[in-house]
């Protein structure tokens, strides 16, 4: 679930001192103590929103460590993908508890300032799966390369196609604001396809039709670009949209598997399950059943509890010994890696077995 970078670029709860009330109004849950007043290290985790299991994986993963670090943590998350007012308040607390450190996948641009001002306080703030715009604006992200997930799975839809023309849908995360997994997913996946984006900056800048250049190579339409957020309900509505303007679509890119299914159960009520080429990214392990089953096609894998993992390591690595984390080569964050998964394999194309996948699915 899907969930900035330089738009141009391939980098693409809580336990307080005060009321309860107060923290159940800003709809947090308590992991720990308060990060002040201890001697243990106080770091937040704030997530954009605990209905997809990507961003639960991601808690366990920091419970975990947190537990054996010893570190006090508070856990928060937005109310759906995209809010930014809960991340702010959550980011404003951990600044009056006097955390360490914060743990983000930031809803978008608007949470900057907040991060700025935890900064400015002190905070060392990470992002995890999503590179703020700049990267600079937090300390470091550990993030998937979003692009090359994205590019994976365009490599493998064009190559199923074998030269056939190509009425490709694109299911979105939004289309009210711009963040840095959105974009580079999308981009990466045209690209994957050897279609042109002119405007990284945006998507839905290539042109509506034109010539693929992945696989055998051939023409294509874009059907349309639809917002899911990153949500399976949504993701059904995205497809019943473009399907209605266009019934004629034979390949479906999603943001995330949460989406794939919405989009698959559209397609299933159209008849066309069986004749679309559907494609996602995450690699949740119900993400890599459906891979198995044959409802997607082909997801790029990906490993938030690593991501969660490695920023609490760093916080705890940080406050002990003054070392801070380094981005990985030729990247603007650390890249966390990624892998396709599919039951059909693409010579030259680097792949590994739903079965394989569902034994590391998120890093478990």
């Amino acid at each position: 679930m899907n969930r900035s970078t330089p738009l141009n670029s391939r980098t693409l709860r809580i336990v307080a001192a005060g009321s309860i009330a107060a923290i159940a109004a800003l709809g947090f849950t308590a992991c720990s103590g308060s990060g002040s007043g201890s001697d243990k290290v106080g770091v937040s985790l704030i997530v954009k929103t605990t209905t997809n299991p990507y961003f639960v994986a991601m808690e366990d993963a920091a419970k975990a460590d947190a537990a054996k670090a010893g570190v006090n943590l508070t856990l928060a998350a937005g109310k759906q993908d995209g809010d930014v007012g809960t991340q702010v308040q959550a980011i404003e607390s951990a600044i009056g508890r006097g955390d360490k450190g914060i743990l983000i996948t930031p809803n978008g641009p608007g949470v900057q300032n907040a991060i700025d001002k935890a900064r400015k306080a002190g905070l060392y703030v990470i992002a995890l799966d999503t590179v703020p715009t700049p990267p600079s604006s937090v300390d470091i992200t550990f993030a998937t390369d979003n692009f090359k997930a994205g590019e994976d799975i365009g490599k493998w839809a064009a190559a199923q196609l074998a030269g056939k023309s190509a009425d490709i849908a694109m299911l979105d995360l939004f289309n009210t604001q711009v963040v840095s997994v959105d974009l580079n997913r999308d981009q990466g996946f045209l690209k994957g396809m050897g279609i042109t984006v002119p405007d990284s900056s945006k998507n839905g800048s290539e042109a509506k039709s034109g010539n693929y250049t992945g696989g055998k190579g051939g023409s294509y339409t874009i059907a349309g670009h639809q917002p899911t957020n990153g949500d399976a309900a949504d993701g059904r509505t995205a497809m019943e949209t473009i399907l209605a303007k266009d019934p004629n679509v034979n390949v479906v890119y999603t943001i995330n598997e949460p989406a794939a299914y919405g989009a698959y159960q559209a397609l299933k009520a159209a008849g066309k399950d069986k004749s679309t080429i559907l494609v996602s990214i995450d690699g949740g392990c119900t993400g890599v059943g459906q891979v198995t089953s044959g409802i997607i096609g082909a997801t790029s894998q990906q490993y938030p509890s690593k991501m969660a993992a490695l920023g609490m390591e760093a916080i705890v690595k940080l406050a002990k010994t003054g070392a801070k984390p380094k981005t990985t080569a030729g990247l603007d964050f650390y890249n966390t890696g990624s892998q396709l998964i599919t039951q059909t394999p693409v010579s030259g194309l680097t792949s590994i077995t739903p079965d394989q996948g569902s034994k590391i699915c998120w890093g478990k």
